[in-house]
């Protein structure tokens, strides 16, 4: 250092100068220069609108922790099968604009299969998976591939008049027969007009209702291992049978066959039905209506000896199998799907979040109190059929068991035609 000290000093002013804009003009060549014209990848994503101004928030943090990427939300009609069938144009025509797809755990089965996405196994560990709700990760995966990194969760429970079980001596049920009888006798009474209102008109949420109540008979839809039906068992059957019991016995209204979730909602917040089945959001605008703090929700009703059924829902992000920038796509899905960002959104919305520790998280419980009695709801999950086939497999359903629940078609007649169909649909 002494001996460079003395040479810098014998140097001429001009001599020094041009030293010191060498070294400045080497310094910006090698390490700011580029920094400043190198351009951000882009990243891109398409969502339903409503969502992508929920996500607004988290773009921005996002971009500021990552300057070198461009996060782009694009907006997409609500309606989620029109942003499938956007999604699913843009894949059939070639090379997809989108890095990521923002998939409802049903498509995740269809859009492997086509080979639309990237397997994620390569990007995250099991134990990293663990902390995620074992539905939602189950509901990601497509034979021994992962699909779907879980962003916000959802699943099918039981809502109940939690005072006027009280005052009339009842615990919350635990099987089908407990709620007939409750039903009937709280409707004998005057208490409520209606015992219990659920999903019968003829779209997705009916297949997503009824695989709970499958569930809860010990009875399945289709197992997507052996592709093997399960339709006309006896024990689906009887579940058809007890949903058109409720009907038949005026337990539920006579037009719930037309209802959807908004419906229903509207009835239980009306005071005008003692149980309803429906998803977490219920919870929420319940708490805020004239039944806040008279009622409480469970996981559903069973068959003594089966299990609860709750049927998983939820959203998450896939990775297109034809961006050219994967690692830039992972960083956004890790952000995306980390706690934080998760423990942020719920806080903002209200969402299920897939992480199962923030159901107690204290902040969020503070919030909404209700958290914890749903971790145990959505950990008993009930998938709808992971396989490539889902759509037009739902679509058979629907039709027969809506057949089965207006009376016209028996419940054994229909259940038989819908795995017949299903069997030929899966054969091909």
């Amino acid at each position: 250092m002494n001996v460079l000290l003395k040479i810098w000093k014998r140097r001429s002013r001009l001599t020094r100068i041009a030293i010191l804009a060498i070294a400045t003009l080497t310094i910006l060549l090698t390490c700011i220069l580029p920094v400043l014209t190198q351009q951000r990848v882009k990243i891109t994503v398409m969502m339903q609108a409503l969502e992508a101004a929920q996500w607004q928030p988290m773009e921005a943090k996002f971009e500021a922790e990552n300057p070198d990427i461009d996060l782009e939300i694009i907006e997409a009609p609500n309606a989620t099968n029109l942003v499938e069938d956007l999604y699913t144009s843009a894949f059939l025509l070639g090379d997809s604009p989108y890095d990521l797809v923002y998939l409802d755990i049903v498509w995740v089965p269809k859009f492997a299969a086509a080979g639309w996405l990237q397997d994620l196994n390569q990007f995250i560990s099991e134990d990293e998976l663990a902390a995620f709700l074992d539905g939602d990760v189950n509901g990601g995966k497509y034979q021994e591939g992962l699909y779907r990194m879980p962003f916000r969760s959802d699943g099918g429970m039981l809502y109940y008049r939690s005072d006027l079980l009280a005052e009339n001596g009842y615990d919350p049920p635990e099987t089908f027969a407990e709620l007939i009888d409750i039903s009937r006798d709280l409707q004998e009474k005057g208490v409520a007009k209606w015992g219990y209102v659920w999903q019968g008109r003829q779209y997705e949420g009916l297949p997503a209702m009824f695989v709970e109540i499958l569930a809860g008979f010990g009875a399945y839809w289709v197992n997507p291992d052996t592709l093997e039906v399960g339709l006309d068992s006896e024990n689906a059957i009887a579940a058809v049978e007890f949903l058109r019991e409720t009907i038949d016995e005026g337990i539920s209204p006579p037009g719930v066959t037309t209802y959807a979730e908004e419906e229903t909602r509207r009835l239980f917040q009306g005071g005008e039905t003692v149980f309803l089945r429906n998803w977490p959001y219920v919870a929420g605008l319940a708490s805020q209506s004239d039944i806040a703090g008279k009622f409480a929700l469970k996981p559903m009703v069973h068959q003594p000896g089966y299990p609860s059924g709750a049927c998983q829902g939820g959203w998450g992000l896939g990775m297109s199998a034809t961006t050219k920038h994967p690692e830039e796509a992972w960083r956004v899905i890790e952000f995306i799907s980390s706690e934080e960002t998760q423990r942020e959104f719920v806080l903002e919305t209200g969402y299920l979040p897939s992480r199962r520790s923030l159901f107690n998280d204290p902040a969020i419980v503070a919030k909404y109190s209700y958290y914890p009695q749903l971790l145990e709801v959505v950990e008993n999950s009930a998938l709808r059929p992971p396989i490539a086939q889902y759509a037009q497999t739902s679509d058979i359903l629907q039709r027969y068991l809506s057949a089965a629940l207006t009376n016209t078609m028996s419940a054994e007649k229909a259940m038989k035609a819908a795995a017949a169909e299903t069997r030929r649909l899966l054969a091909r």
